[in-house]
């Protein structure tokens, strides 16, 4: 992180089980996805909160296929997901493709549990596959925890 008088080298950096430990604890996740301007040659983005699991590696989570962030994600796949505090931050750059059903019948129950909501209304248009449902799978991740952020704040690239 060039300019911010941080250590070189690996010594003391975050380990990948804190990150995943924030990213599978996290209640509610910021996902920005970018919004196409056809008028104008620029783009415009679109930050909203959404309710999601870390599940094998990606972030999993469902919307409306009418909703705002599925329409950019359509779109433009790059988006970026943030844990919910941000002493203790972590920052998913990725792509989000759609999750395919193994991973929603693992998501349904795991979401139930979770976030203690009955998902039955909704389960056979999420495994029809009728609504998005989908995957984030990161490229880049930030870790920045507030209290060491001097000698922890971690980068891990995934490509």
């Amino acid at each position: 992180m060039p300019g911010y008088g941080l250590p070189e080298g690996n010594k003391g950096l975050l380990p990948w089980s804190w990150a995943e430990r924030r990213l599978k604890k996290s209640h509610n996740y910021w996902i920005t996805t970018v919004t196409p301007n056809v008028s104008v040659p620029s783009v415009s983005p679109h930050t909203m909160v959404v309710w999601g699991l870390w599940q094998d590696g990606r972030l999993l989570f469902s919307t409306g296929s009418r909703s705002r962030k599925a329409r950019n994600l359509a779109q433009n796949a790059n988006c970026v997901v943030c844990t919910e505090l941000a002493n203790e931050a972590v920052i998913v750059e990725g792509v989000a493709e759609i999750a395919d059903v193994t991973a929603r019948r693992k998501f349904l129950r795991a979401y139930e549990r979770k976030y203690k909501f009955d998902m039955k209304g909704m389960e056979q248009d999420i495994l029809s596959m009728k609504e998005p449902m989908f995957a984030v799978r990161p490229r880049v991740v930030f870790g920045l925890w507030e209290k060491e952020f001097v000698g922890k704040a971690t980068r891990w690239k995934f490509e």
